[in-house]
């Protein structure tokens, strides 16, 4: 009762949303953003990163499990910080993987995100070479068909099951036009602001790193805790 009374009192002080604040694990909660990007993190989070990234990009995978324990594991998690994750396409394995990530909707979005950088160094490699030796025949298919051969082809389709996707659910999701369209667009505006990836915006302004060492310094000082 008394420590009913007290945090009543901190409400009644204008204190009530640190308490909410503390007393939550927000890597449970995930958003969109105003352009259709995933977000984890207290949507009122002082601190607000944007992280530029490509799935076939090994300095992201790098940054993604670096950072990981520490940015989510207790950035995001104590209401301090916020990730939105803003996809910038380098080609069509990672356009693929994108739609596949995306296609797990907000609760699985960035486990699987995590999962696909985990095992980069198996499917891109496969990727590249399947696409390498089938492009040409891959290129004159339909484009949803074009994703499931490069799926099938690189192993995304095999780690996409281990998590429980269906193969109906991988083709629905191949197929998703309205997914593809915001995967294009933010990639478009991606690469009208950035030189590579990773490439990371903190509270609206850039960060010039691709180190976790120094992002997580400029993090603590705009607050993040």
């Amino acid at each position: 009762m008394k420590q009913l009374r007290f945090l009543l009192a901190l409400v009644a002080l204008g204190f009530g949303s640190i308490v909410l604040a503390q007393g939550r694990d927000w890597t449970t909660v995930v958003g969109k953003s105003a352009n259709g990007s995933f977000v984890v993190g207290n949507p009122n989070a002082k601190v607000k990163l944007v992280e530029y990234v490509s799935y076939t990009c090994p300095h992201c995978a790098h940054f993604i499990a670096e950072s990981g324990a520490v940015l989510r594991g207790k950035l995001v998690r104590s209401g301090s910080t916020s990730v939105e994750l803003h996809n910038a396409v380098r080609d069509r394995l990672d356009l693929t993987a994108a739609l596949l990530a995306r296609c797990s909707g907000p609760k699985g979005f960035f486990a699987t995100t995590d999962a696909i950088f985990a095992a980069q160094d198996d499917w891109v490699p496969r990727g590249s070479r399947f696409e390498s030796i089938n492009d040409a025949r891959i290129s004159s298919y339909p484009r949803p068909a074009q994703f499931r051969a490069l799926a099938d082809g690189s192993g995304l389709s095999d780690l996409m099951r281990k998590r429980g996707m269906t193969d109906a659910g991988i083709e629905a999701c191949l197929n998703n036009e309205a997914e593809l369209a915001v995967i294009v667009k933010n990639t478009d505006t991606a690469w009208a602001k950035i030189h590579g990836t990773p490439a990371f915006e903190l509270n609206g302004k850039t960060v010039d790193t691709t180190e976790w060492a120094v992002l997580e310094k400029s993090l603590r000082a705009a607050g993040a805790k």
